[in-house]
Protein backbone atom coordinates (compact mmCIF):
# COMPACT_ATOMS: atom_id res chain seq x y z
CA UNK A 1 0.00 0.00 0.00
CA UNK A 2 1.45 3.29 -1.43
CA UNK A 3 -1.08 5.85 -1.34
CA UNK A 4 -4.49 6.20 0.67
CA UNK A 5 -7.63 7.07 -1.08
CA UNK A 6 -8.89 10.55 0.24
CA UNK A 7 -12.27 9.80 1.81
CA UNK A 8 -15.51 11.50 1.81
CA UNK A 9 -17.14 13.20 4.98
CA UNK A 10 -17.83 10.65 8.11
CA UNK A 11 -15.88 7.52 5.90
CA UNK A 12 -12.48 6.45 6.41
CA UNK A 13 -9.43 6.74 4.80
CA UNK A 14 -9.01 3.34 2.46
CA UNK A 15 -5.51 2.41 1.81
CA UNK A 16 -4.22 2.06 -1.72
CA UNK A 17 -3.54 -1.21 -3.39
CA UNK A 18 -1.23 -0.90 -6.55
CA UNK A 19 -3.32 -2.36 -9.48
CA UNK A 20 -6.70 -1.77 -7.65
CA UNK A 21 -8.11 1.79 -7.75
CA UNK A 22 -11.95 0.70 -6.37
CA UNK A 23 -12.25 1.42 -2.65
CA UNK A 24 -15.01 -0.53 -2.51
CA UNK A 25 -13.59 -3.48 -3.43
CA UNK A 26 -11.61 -3.11 -0.90
CA UNK A 27 -14.02 -2.58 1.57
CA UNK A 28 -15.56 -5.45 0.48
CA UNK A 29 -12.46 -7.51 0.97
CA UNK A 30 -12.59 -5.96 4.75
CA UNK A 31 -15.94 -7.19 5.32
CA UNK A 32 -15.76 -10.31 4.49
CA UNK A 33 -13.04 -11.21 6.29
CA UNK A 34 -13.20 -14.58 8.80
CA UNK A 35 -11.31 -12.69 11.58
CA UNK A 36 -13.32 -10.09 13.62
CA UNK A 37 -11.51 -6.58 13.14
CA UNK A 38 -12.05 -3.14 13.57
CA UNK A 39 -10.13 -0.09 11.92
CA UNK A 40 -9.85 2.48 14.73
CA UNK A 41 -8.51 6.31 14.61
CA UNK A 42 -5.36 6.61 16.66
CA UNK A 43 -6.49 10.48 18.14
CA UNK A 44 -10.32 9.88 18.93
CA UNK A 45 -10.06 6.22 19.19
CA UNK A 46 -13.20 6.09 17.49
CA UNK A 47 -14.12 2.81 15.44
CA UNK A 48 -14.06 3.25 11.52
CA UNK A 49 -14.42 0.68 10.00
CA UNK A 50 -16.46 -3.05 11.90
CA UNK A 51 -16.32 -6.06 9.51
CA UNK A 52 -19.42 -8.53 9.86
CA UNK A 53 -17.77 -10.89 11.82
CA UNK A 54 -16.92 -8.37 14.50
CA UNK A 55 -20.15 -6.82 14.52
CA UNK A 56 -21.53 -10.81 15.64
CA UNK A 57 -18.85 -11.44 18.17
CA UNK A 58 -20.03 -8.13 19.96
CA UNK A 59 -23.34 -6.94 19.65
CA UNK A 60 -23.88 -2.92 19.11
CA UNK A 61 -20.36 -2.57 17.68
CA UNK A 62 -20.74 -0.42 14.61
CA UNK A 63 -18.55 2.19 12.97
CA UNK A 64 -18.13 5.95 14.48
CA UNK A 65 -18.31 4.55 17.61
CA UNK A 66 -16.00 5.66 20.65
CA UNK A 67 -14.34 2.60 22.34
CA UNK A 68 -15.07 4.59 25.09
CA UNK A 69 -18.93 3.14 25.03
CA UNK A 70 -17.92 0.29 23.24
CA UNK A 71 -20.34 -2.59 24.56
CA UNK A 72 -17.28 -4.72 24.82
CA UNK A 73 -15.96 -3.51 28.06
CA UNK A 74 -12.65 -5.10 27.85
CA UNK A 75 -11.99 -3.40 24.70
CA UNK A 76 -12.84 -0.07 26.32
CA UNK A 77 -10.18 -0.63 29.44
CA UNK A 78 -7.72 -2.05 26.93
CA UNK A 79 -8.02 0.76 24.96
CA UNK A 80 -7.60 3.42 27.91
CA UNK A 81 -4.73 1.70 29.29
CA UNK A 82 -2.78 1.15 25.56
CA UNK A 83 -2.66 -2.41 26.40
CA UNK A 84 -1.94 -4.48 23.12
CA UNK A 85 -4.54 -7.32 24.12
CA UNK A 86 -7.42 -8.09 26.45
CA UNK A 87 -9.49 -11.22 27.28
CA UNK A 88 -12.89 -11.60 28.55
CA UNK A 89 -16.40 -13.01 28.79
CA UNK A 90 -18.56 -11.43 26.59
CA UNK A 91 -22.24 -13.08 26.28
CA UNK A 92 -21.45 -16.44 27.35
CA UNK A 93 -18.04 -16.38 24.72
CA UNK A 94 -14.54 -16.35 25.23
CA UNK A 95 -13.29 -13.07 23.26
CA UNK A 96 -9.65 -12.80 22.84
CA UNK A 97 -8.60 -8.89 21.30
CA UNK A 98 -4.92 -8.66 19.90
CA UNK A 99 -3.91 -4.59 18.84
CA UNK A 100 -1.69 -4.10 16.15
CA UNK A 101 -0.56 -0.37 14.99
CA UNK A 102 -1.04 0.68 11.39
CA UNK A 103 0.51 3.85 10.59
CA UNK A 104 0.27 7.04 12.81
CA UNK A 105 -3.46 7.77 12.81
CA UNK A 106 -4.60 4.55 13.05
CA UNK A 107 -4.57 1.01 14.53
CA UNK A 108 -6.67 -2.23 14.28
CA UNK A 109 -7.99 -4.47 16.63
CA UNK A 110 -8.59 -8.42 15.99
CA UNK A 111 -10.88 -10.38 17.80
CA UNK A 112 -11.34 -14.10 18.56
CA UNK A 113 -13.58 -16.20 19.91
CA UNK A 114 -12.06 -18.78 21.81
CA UNK A 115 -14.95 -20.51 23.12
CA UNK A 116 -14.40 -23.69 21.81
CA UNK A 117 -10.74 -23.72 22.05
CA UNK A 118 -11.18 -23.35 25.80
CA UNK A 119 -13.63 -25.85 26.16
CA UNK A 120 -10.99 -27.99 24.59
CA UNK A 121 -9.16 -27.36 26.97
CA UNK A 122 -11.21 -27.80 29.38
CA UNK A 123 -12.57 -31.37 28.45
CA UNK A 124 -8.58 -32.04 28.20
CA UNK A 125 -8.11 -31.05 31.64
CA UNK A 126 -11.16 -33.24 33.00
CA UNK A 127 -9.68 -36.13 30.72
CA UNK A 128 -6.22 -35.73 32.07
CA UNK A 129 -7.95 -35.60 35.40
CA UNK A 130 -9.68 -38.79 35.48
CA UNK A 131 -6.71 -40.34 34.15
CA UNK A 132 -5.12 -39.55 36.64
CA UNK A 133 -7.61 -40.67 39.04
CA UNK A 134 -8.14 -43.89 37.31
CA UNK A 135 -4.31 -44.52 37.51
CA UNK A 136 -4.12 -44.08 41.28
CA UNK A 137 -7.32 -46.38 41.41
CA UNK A 138 -4.93 -48.78 39.96
CA UNK A 139 -1.99 -48.21 41.98
CA UNK A 140 -3.57 -48.19 45.19
CA UNK A 141 -6.31 -51.18 44.39
CA UNK A 142 -3.48 -53.36 42.89
CA UNK A 143 -1.17 -52.90 46.05
CA UNK A 144 -3.18 -55.31 48.36
CA UNK A 145 -4.79 -58.67 48.32
CA UNK A 146 -6.88 -58.24 51.13
CA UNK A 147 -10.57 -58.02 50.56
CA UNK A 148 -11.14 -55.48 53.80
CA UNK A 149 -8.71 -53.57 52.19
CA UNK A 150 -9.62 -52.86 48.89
CA UNK A 151 -13.07 -52.51 49.73
CA UNK A 152 -11.78 -49.55 52.01
CA UNK A 153 -9.75 -48.18 49.51
CA UNK A 154 -12.46 -48.18 47.00
CA UNK A 155 -14.86 -46.10 49.17
CA UNK A 156 -11.96 -43.55 49.81
CA UNK A 157 -11.15 -43.05 46.37
CA UNK A 158 -15.22 -43.07 45.37
CA UNK A 159 -16.09 -40.34 47.51
CA UNK A 160 -12.38 -38.36 46.69
CA UNK A 161 -13.73 -38.05 42.80
CA UNK A 162 -17.08 -39.41 42.19
CA UNK A 163 -19.06 -38.65 45.29
CA UNK A 164 -20.43 -37.50 48.51
CA UNK A 165 -20.58 -40.57 50.07
CA UNK A 166 -19.85 -44.26 48.74
CA UNK A 167 -20.83 -47.54 49.85
CA UNK A 168 -19.15 -51.38 48.64
CA UNK A 169 -21.57 -53.97 49.62
CA UNK A 170 -20.46 -57.55 49.06
CA UNK A 171 -22.16 -60.75 47.48
CA UNK A 172 -24.18 -62.69 50.58
CA UNK A 173 -22.38 -65.37 51.83
CA UNK A 174 -24.72 -67.43 54.44
CA UNK A 175 -27.36 -64.92 54.05
CA UNK A 176 -24.94 -61.79 55.35
CA UNK A 177 -23.54 -59.40 53.15
CA UNK A 178 -20.44 -57.45 54.64
CA UNK A 179 -20.63 -53.83 53.55
CA UNK A 180 -17.95 -50.57 53.90
CA UNK A 181 -18.95 -47.04 53.82
CA UNK A 182 -17.83 -43.76 53.94
CA UNK A 183 -19.60 -40.06 54.28
CA UNK A 184 -17.83 -36.56 55.21
CA UNK A 185 -16.60 -36.10 58.36
CA UNK A 186 -16.97 -39.78 59.67
CA UNK A 187 -14.51 -42.57 59.70
CA UNK A 188 -15.01 -45.52 57.46
CA UNK A 189 -17.79 -47.95 58.83
CA UNK A 190 -18.22 -51.72 58.44
CA UNK A 191 -20.53 -54.47 58.90
CA UNK A 192 -23.24 -56.58 57.76
CA UNK A 193 -26.62 -56.73 56.20
CA UNK A 194 -29.02 -59.14 55.79
CA UNK A 195 -29.72 -60.62 52.59
CA UNK A 196 -33.14 -59.92 52.29
CA UNK A 197 -32.62 -56.49 53.51
CA UNK A 198 -31.07 -55.85 49.61
CA UNK A 199 -34.27 -55.09 47.71
CA UNK A 200 -34.59 -52.12 49.91
CA UNK A 201 -31.85 -50.23 47.53
CA UNK A 202 -33.06 -49.41 44.51
CA UNK A 203 -31.37 -51.04 41.79
CA UNK A 204 -28.66 -53.36 43.92
CA UNK A 205 -30.14 -56.84 43.47
CA UNK A 206 -29.74 -55.76 39.46
CA UNK A 207 -26.03 -54.92 40.23
CA UNK A 208 -25.21 -57.73 42.82
CA UNK A 209 -26.78 -59.75 40.19
CA UNK A 210 -24.13 -58.80 37.09
CA UNK A 211 -26.95 -56.90 35.24
CA UNK A 212 -25.82 -53.61 33.56
CA UNK A 213 -26.05 -50.31 35.73
CA UNK A 214 -29.19 -49.05 35.58
CA UNK A 215 -28.43 -44.83 34.90
CA UNK A 216 -28.61 -42.48 37.75
CA UNK A 217 -31.73 -40.71 36.08
CA UNK A 218 -33.75 -43.87 36.06
CA UNK A 219 -33.47 -44.11 39.72
CA UNK A 220 -35.32 -42.37 42.51
CA UNK A 221 -33.23 -41.19 44.85
CA UNK A 222 -35.91 -40.77 47.63
CA UNK A 223 -36.49 -44.28 47.81
CA UNK A 224 -32.79 -44.72 49.51
CA UNK A 225 -33.68 -46.74 52.78
CA UNK A 226 -32.94 -44.84 56.31
CA UNK A 227 -29.73 -47.39 57.32
CA UNK A 228 -27.89 -47.26 54.08
CA UNK A 229 -26.43 -43.44 55.26
CA UNK A 230 -26.45 -41.95 58.20
CA UNK A 231 -29.34 -38.84 58.59
CA UNK A 232 -26.94 -36.12 58.97
CA UNK A 233 -25.86 -36.59 55.71
CA UNK A 234 -28.86 -34.76 54.36
CA UNK A 235 -31.35 -35.66 51.60
CA UNK A 236 -29.95 -37.71 48.78
CA UNK A 237 -30.52 -35.97 45.39
CA UNK A 238 -29.20 -38.48 42.92
CA UNK A 239 -27.98 -42.30 43.64
CA UNK A 240 -26.13 -44.17 41.65
CA UNK A 241 -25.69 -48.10 41.55
CA UNK A 242 -22.72 -49.75 39.66
CA UNK A 243 -21.85 -53.66 40.09
CA UNK A 244 -18.23 -54.42 40.84
CA UNK A 245 -17.55 -57.07 38.10
CA UNK A 246 -15.46 -59.95 39.44
CA UNK A 247 -13.89 -63.26 37.70
CA UNK A 248 -16.74 -64.88 36.11
CA UNK A 249 -19.25 -63.10 38.90
CA UNK A 250 -19.74 -59.94 40.30
CA UNK A 251 -17.71 -58.96 43.08
CA UNK A 252 -20.10 -56.70 44.59
CA UNK A 253 -21.74 -52.90 44.26
CA UNK A 254 -20.79 -49.79 44.32
CA UNK A 255 -23.74 -47.49 45.53
CA UNK A 256 -22.53 -43.17 44.91
CA UNK A 257 -24.85 -40.67 46.24
CA UNK A 258 -24.62 -36.85 46.05
CA UNK A 259 -26.37 -34.50 47.75
CA UNK A 260 -27.46 -31.15 47.08
CA UNK A 261 -30.42 -29.46 45.27
CA UNK A 262 -28.73 -28.97 41.93
CA UNK A 263 -26.57 -32.49 41.57
CA UNK A 264 -26.85 -35.09 39.49
CA UNK A 265 -24.92 -37.51 37.47
CA UNK A 266 -24.28 -36.88 34.04
CA UNK A 267 -23.28 -39.34 31.57
CA UNK A 268 -19.74 -39.03 31.75
CA UNK A 269 -19.79 -39.35 35.29
CA UNK A 270 -21.24 -42.85 34.69
CA UNK A 271 -18.95 -43.59 32.29
CA UNK A 272 -15.94 -43.00 34.53
CA UNK A 273 -18.30 -44.29 37.70
CA UNK A 274 -18.48 -47.73 35.65
CA UNK A 275 -14.70 -47.73 34.53
CA UNK A 276 -13.91 -47.62 37.79
CA UNK A 277 -16.14 -49.54 39.34
CA UNK A 278 -14.70 -52.17 37.25
CA UNK A 279 -10.74 -52.02 38.53
CA UNK A 280 -12.19 -52.07 42.40
CA UNK A 281 -14.47 -55.55 40.52
CA UNK A 282 -11.19 -56.57 39.90
CA UNK A 283 -9.06 -56.27 42.63
CA UNK A 284 -11.91 -57.27 45.40
CA UNK A 285 -12.44 -60.53 43.18
CA UNK A 286 -8.63 -61.07 43.23
CA UNK A 287 -8.59 -60.06 47.16
CA UNK A 288 -11.32 -62.47 47.43
CA UNK A 289 -9.98 -65.94 45.38
CA UNK A 290 -6.34 -65.00 47.26
CA UNK A 291 -8.72 -65.40 50.29
CA UNK A 292 -10.09 -68.59 49.27
CA UNK A 293 -6.61 -70.05 48.60
CA UNK A 294 -5.41 -69.15 51.36
CA UNK A 295 -8.46 -70.44 53.60
CA UNK A 296 -7.78 -74.14 51.25
CA UNK A 297 -3.67 -73.93 51.90
CA UNK A 298 -4.66 -73.15 55.70
CA UNK A 299 -6.97 -76.16 55.68
CA UNK A 300 -4.27 -78.45 53.75
CA UNK A 301 -1.57 -77.57 55.77
CA UNK A 302 -3.08 -78.15 59.44
CA UNK A 303 -3.52 -81.98 57.98
CA UNK A 304 0.22 -81.96 56.51
CA UNK A 305 2.65 -80.06 59.26
CA UNK A 306 3.83 -82.05 62.25
CA UNK A 307 1.39 -83.09 65.13
CA UNK A 308 0.85 -81.54 68.66
CA UNK A 309 3.16 -84.46 70.21
CA UNK A 310 1.57 -86.52 73.16
CA UNK A 311 3.28 -86.58 76.81
CA UNK A 312 2.86 -90.29 77.65
CA UNK A 313 3.96 -91.53 80.80
CA UNK A 314 7.55 -93.14 81.46
CA UNK A 315 9.24 -90.87 78.34
CA UNK A 316 9.59 -87.72 76.69
CA UNK A 317 9.18 -86.65 72.98
CA UNK A 318 10.12 -83.43 71.48
CA UNK A 319 9.62 -82.72 68.02
CA UNK A 320 10.97 -79.82 65.91
CA UNK A 321 10.65 -79.29 62.03
CA UNK A 322 12.00 -76.58 59.74
CA UNK A 323 10.64 -76.38 56.16
CA UNK A 324 12.99 -75.24 53.56
CA UNK A 325 10.35 -72.55 51.94
CA UNK A 326 9.62 -70.59 55.44
CA UNK A 327 6.21 -69.13 53.73
CA UNK A 328 5.15 -72.39 53.00
CA UNK A 329 5.43 -73.98 56.47
CA UNK A 330 5.09 -77.94 54.81
CA UNK A 331 8.03 -79.80 52.55
CA UNK A 332 9.11 -83.42 52.41
CA UNK A 333 10.24 -84.15 56.12
CA UNK A 334 7.93 -85.34 58.77
CA UNK A 335 7.48 -87.31 61.86
CA UNK A 336 4.54 -88.76 63.45
CA UNK A 337 3.66 -90.33 66.48
CA UNK A 338 0.84 -93.11 67.09
CA UNK A 339 -0.45 -94.08 70.36
CA UNK A 340 -1.57 -97.12 72.05
CA UNK A 341 -3.97 -99.09 70.17
CA UNK A 342 -6.25 -101.94 71.88
CA UNK A 343 -4.35 -104.10 74.01
CA UNK A 344 -0.86 -102.77 72.33
CA UNK A 345 0.48 -100.19 75.27
CA UNK A 346 3.64 -99.40 73.05
CA UNK A 347 4.05 -95.64 71.45
CA UNK A 348 4.74 -96.20 67.56
CA UNK A 349 6.68 -93.07 66.18
CA UNK A 350 7.74 -92.02 62.59
CA UNK A 351 10.17 -89.66 61.09
CA UNK A 352 10.95 -89.46 57.44
CA UNK A 353 12.24 -87.71 54.24
CA UNK A 354 9.77 -87.93 50.87
CA UNK A 355 12.18 -86.80 47.97
CA UNK A 356 11.89 -83.57 47.06
CA UNK A 357 10.60 -80.46 48.35
CA UNK A 358 7.61 -77.81 48.08
CA UNK A 359 3.53 -78.74 47.45
CA UNK A 360 4.65 -82.03 45.75
CA UNK A 361 6.70 -83.48 48.69
CA UNK A 362 4.04 -82.55 51.24
CA UNK A 363 1.10 -83.96 49.47
CA UNK A 364 3.24 -87.78 49.36
CA UNK A 365 4.02 -86.56 53.08
CA UNK A 366 0.01 -86.56 53.75
CA UNK A 367 -0.07 -89.73 51.90
CA UNK A 368 2.61 -91.53 53.91
CA UNK A 369 1.38 -90.70 57.27
CA UNK A 370 -2.26 -91.80 56.18
CA UNK A 371 -0.63 -95.14 55.46
CA UNK A 372 1.44 -95.71 58.75
CA UNK A 373 -1.63 -94.25 60.82
CA UNK A 374 -3.96 -97.43 59.08
CA UNK A 375 -1.06 -99.84 59.23
CA UNK A 376 -0.78 -98.46 62.82
CA UNK A 377 -4.95 -99.67 63.71
CA UNK A 378 -3.89 -103.14 62.20
CA UNK A 379 -1.31 -103.34 65.27
CA UNK A 380 1.43 -103.68 62.17
CA UNK A 381 5.32 -103.47 63.71
CA UNK A 382 7.82 -101.34 62.56
CA UNK A 383 9.36 -103.58 60.41
CA UNK A 384 6.49 -104.65 58.89
CA UNK A 385 4.86 -101.03 58.22
CA UNK A 386 8.04 -100.33 56.23
CA UNK A 387 7.17 -103.11 53.89
CA UNK A 388 3.95 -102.61 53.58
CA UNK A 389 4.37 -98.58 52.79
CA UNK A 390 6.97 -99.69 50.49
CA UNK A 391 4.22 -102.42 48.15
CA UNK A 392 1.72 -98.81 48.62
CA UNK A 393 4.40 -96.34 46.95
CA UNK A 394 5.23 -99.01 44.04
CA UNK A 395 1.45 -99.49 43.55
CA UNK A 396 0.76 -95.62 42.99
CA UNK A 397 1.22 -93.63 39.57
CA UNK A 398 4.30 -90.97 41.02
CA UNK A 399 6.70 -94.02 40.46
CA UNK A 400 9.82 -91.78 40.65
CA UNK A 401 9.12 -90.73 44.23
CA UNK A 402 10.38 -92.28 47.13
CA UNK A 403 10.53 -92.04 50.85
CA UNK A 404 13.34 -92.86 53.41
CA UNK A 405 12.21 -93.66 56.85
CA UNK A 406 12.72 -94.63 60.81
CA UNK A 407 10.23 -96.32 62.55
CA UNK A 408 10.07 -97.11 65.79
CA UNK A 409 8.50 -98.84 68.76
CA UNK A 410 8.64 -97.38 72.62
CA UNK A 411 7.55 -99.28 75.52
CA UNK A 412 8.26 -98.77 79.36
CA UNK A 413 10.05 -101.24 81.11
CA UNK A 414 11.73 -101.72 84.72
CA UNK A 415 13.55 -98.81 86.96
CA UNK A 416 12.51 -96.07 84.43
CA UNK A 417 14.44 -97.75 81.58
CA UNK A 418 12.83 -97.27 78.10
CA UNK A 419 12.93 -99.68 75.23
CA UNK A 420 12.93 -98.77 71.76
CA UNK A 421 12.60 -101.15 68.54
CA UNK A 422 13.79 -99.18 65.33
CA UNK A 423 13.92 -100.25 61.23
CA UNK A 424 15.09 -98.12 59.16
CA UNK A 425 14.25 -97.81 55.28
CA UNK A 426 17.38 -96.00 53.49
CA UNK A 427 17.70 -93.59 56.30
CA UNK A 428 20.34 -92.28 58.53
CA UNK A 429 20.18 -94.46 61.73
CA UNK A 430 19.39 -92.47 64.68
CA UNK A 431 21.90 -91.31 67.39
CA UNK A 432 21.91 -92.18 71.46
CA UNK A 433 23.20 -90.37 73.59
CA UNK A 434 24.06 -91.73 76.84
CA UNK A 435 24.38 -90.13 80.48
CA UNK A 436 28.26 -90.28 80.22
CA UNK A 437 28.31 -87.98 76.82
CA UNK A 438 28.97 -90.71 74.29
CA UNK A 439 27.14 -90.79 71.17
CA UNK A 440 26.51 -94.00 70.02
CA UNK A 441 24.56 -94.67 66.65
CA UNK A 442 21.69 -97.68 66.75
CA UNK A 443 22.62 -100.58 64.42
CA UNK A 444 20.13 -100.54 62.11
CA UNK A 445 19.56 -100.16 58.26
CA UNK A 446 16.85 -101.04 55.26
CA UNK A 447 16.67 -99.78 51.58
CA UNK A 448 14.82 -96.99 50.29
CA UNK A 449 11.33 -97.48 50.55
CA UNK A 450 9.35 -97.07 46.96
CA UNK A 451 12.25 -98.34 44.69
CA UNK A 452 12.37 -101.35 44.86
CA UNK A 453 9.95 -104.76 44.91
CA UNK A 454 12.02 -106.35 47.29
CA UNK A 455 12.64 -104.20 50.46
CA UNK A 456 15.29 -105.43 53.12
CA UNK A 457 14.95 -104.52 56.59
CA UNK A 458 16.95 -105.15 59.51
CA UNK A 459 15.95 -103.52 62.66
CA UNK A 460 17.79 -103.34 66.43
CA UNK A 461 16.53 -103.08 69.50
CA UNK A 462 17.79 -100.41 71.97
CA UNK A 463 17.58 -99.01 75.79
CA UNK A 464 17.53 -96.00 77.48
CA UNK A 465 18.49 -95.65 81.29
CA UNK A 466 17.06 -92.59 82.76
CA UNK A 467 18.08 -89.15 81.94
CA UNK A 468 19.20 -91.32 77.84
CA UNK A 469 17.91 -89.76 74.73
CA UNK A 470 17.88 -91.40 70.94
CA UNK A 471 17.18 -88.63 68.31
CA UNK A 472 15.59 -89.67 65.05
CA UNK A 473 16.48 -86.77 62.43
CA UNK A 474 16.48 -85.91 58.88
CA UNK A 475 19.45 -85.53 55.96
CA UNK A 476 18.52 -82.00 56.27
CA UNK A 477 20.26 -81.36 58.94
CA UNK A 478 23.92 -83.69 58.16
CA UNK A 479 23.32 -81.85 54.67
CA UNK A 480 22.88 -78.24 56.17
CA UNK A 481 25.73 -76.24 53.69
CA UNK A 482 27.43 -73.12 55.31
CA UNK A 483 30.00 -72.68 57.39
CA UNK A 484 33.07 -70.23 56.47
CA UNK A 485 32.99 -71.58 53.19
CA UNK A 486 29.46 -71.39 52.89
CA UNK A 487 29.14 -74.60 51.17
CA UNK A 488 30.27 -77.24 53.84
CA UNK A 489 28.18 -79.84 54.68
CA UNK A 490 27.33 -79.46 58.70
CA UNK A 491 27.97 -83.50 58.80
CA UNK A 492 27.34 -85.98 60.81
CA UNK A 493 30.81 -85.72 63.11
CA UNK A 494 29.86 -81.63 64.09
CA UNK A 495 26.14 -83.05 65.07
CA UNK A 496 27.73 -86.24 67.27
CA UNK A 497 29.89 -83.39 69.26
CA UNK A 498 26.93 -80.93 69.24
CA UNK A 499 24.53 -84.02 70.89
CA UNK A 500 27.51 -85.30 73.42
CA UNK A 501 27.44 -81.21 74.33
CA UNK A 502 23.59 -81.86 75.27
CA UNK A 503 24.48 -84.51 78.21
CA UNK A 504 21.63 -84.05 81.25
CA UNK A 505 19.37 -81.69 79.07
CA UNK A 506 16.13 -82.05 78.53
CA UNK A 507 14.59 -83.40 75.04
CA UNK A 508 13.38 -80.08 74.62
CA UNK A 509 16.50 -78.06 75.14
CA UNK A 510 18.90 -80.90 73.09
CA UNK A 511 16.17 -80.45 70.09
CA UNK A 512 16.50 -76.41 70.36
CA UNK A 513 20.28 -76.23 70.83
CA UNK A 514 21.01 -78.30 68.01
CA UNK A 515 18.80 -75.73 65.98
CA UNK A 516 20.27 -72.99 66.90
CA UNK A 517 23.90 -74.61 66.17
CA UNK A 518 22.47 -75.62 62.94
CA UNK A 519 21.21 -72.11 61.76
CA UNK A 520 24.15 -70.25 62.75
CA UNK A 521 25.93 -72.95 60.73
CA UNK A 522 23.95 -72.16 57.64
CA UNK A 523 23.48 -68.21 58.72
CA UNK A 524 20.31 -67.64 56.40
CA UNK A 525 21.41 -69.72 53.47
CA UNK A 526 19.47 -72.09 51.57
CA UNK A 527 18.83 -75.60 52.93
CA UNK A 528 16.77 -78.67 53.01
CA UNK A 529 13.92 -79.26 55.35
CA UNK A 530 15.24 -80.69 59.04
CA UNK A 531 13.33 -82.80 61.05
CA UNK A 532 13.95 -83.98 64.53
CA UNK A 533 12.34 -86.61 66.97
CA UNK A 534 13.47 -87.22 70.23
CA UNK A 535 13.13 -89.69 72.95
CA UNK A 536 13.86 -89.10 76.36
CA UNK A 537 13.89 -91.81 79.64
CA UNK A 538 13.58 -88.94 81.93
CA UNK A 539 15.33 -88.65 84.59
CA UNK A 540 14.98 -89.66 87.99
CA UNK A 541 16.62 -89.23 91.57
CA UNK A 542 18.92 -91.93 92.35
CA UNK A 543 18.17 -94.15 94.92
CA UNK A 544 20.61 -94.26 98.39
CA UNK A 545 20.43 -97.73 98.53
CA UNK A 546 22.08 -100.51 96.24
CA UNK A 547 24.88 -97.90 94.83
CA UNK A 548 22.36 -95.26 93.59
CA UNK A 549 20.51 -98.02 91.31
CA UNK A 550 21.33 -100.11 88.14
CA UNK A 551 23.96 -99.12 86.07
CA UNK A 552 23.73 -97.09 83.15
CA UNK A 553 25.60 -99.53 80.69
CA UNK A 554 24.80 -99.79 76.72
CA UNK A 555 22.05 -101.55 75.00
CA UNK A 556 23.76 -103.38 73.19
CA UNK A 557 25.65 -105.14 75.55
CA UNK A 558 22.37 -106.76 77.19
CA UNK A 559 23.34 -109.82 74.96
CA UNK A 560 26.86 -110.06 76.65
CA UNK A 561 25.96 -109.28 79.83
CA UNK A 562 23.70 -112.21 79.87
CA UNK A 563 26.56 -114.57 78.14
CA UNK A 564 28.93 -113.47 81.45
CA UNK A 565 25.90 -114.36 83.79
CA UNK A 566 25.84 -117.41 82.35
CA UNK A 567 29.56 -118.05 82.37
CA UNK A 568 29.34 -117.35 86.17
CA UNK A 569 26.21 -119.67 86.57
CA UNK A 570 28.22 -122.36 85.05
CA UNK A 571 31.38 -121.74 87.05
Amino acid sequence: MTARTPAGAGEPLVPTVPGVSDPDLLRAAFEAATEAMLLCAAGENTVLMANAEARRLVSGLEPGQDLATAPLPALTRATAENADSFRCEHDGRCVYGMRRDLDDGHYAWFLRDHTEEREREAALEVERSRTAFLAEAGRRLSASLHVRRCTRTTVELAVAHLADAAVVILPANRRQSAWTRLVPDRPIEEGTLRENRLADVPGLLEALGGFPPIPSRWLDASQVPEWLFPADLGPIRALLVTPLPGNAEPAGALILARRGSATEFAAEDELLARVFATRAGAAISAAMLYREQVDTTAVLQADLLPPTLPEPDGFELTGSYQAAREALRIGGDFYDVFGPVGDNTDTVIALGDVCGTGPEAAVLTGKVRQTLRALRLVRAGPEEMLKVLNEALLQSSRQHRFVTMVVGSINRIEHGRVRLELATGGHPAPLVLRNDGTVEEVPTSGTLIGVMRRTVVRPAQVELAPGELCMLYSDGLTEARGGPSGVEQYGEDRLRQALAGCRGMPGVAAVERIRQLVSDWVNGGNQDDIAMLVVRAPARTPLSLRGGGIPNTSPFMVAARGGERRGRARS
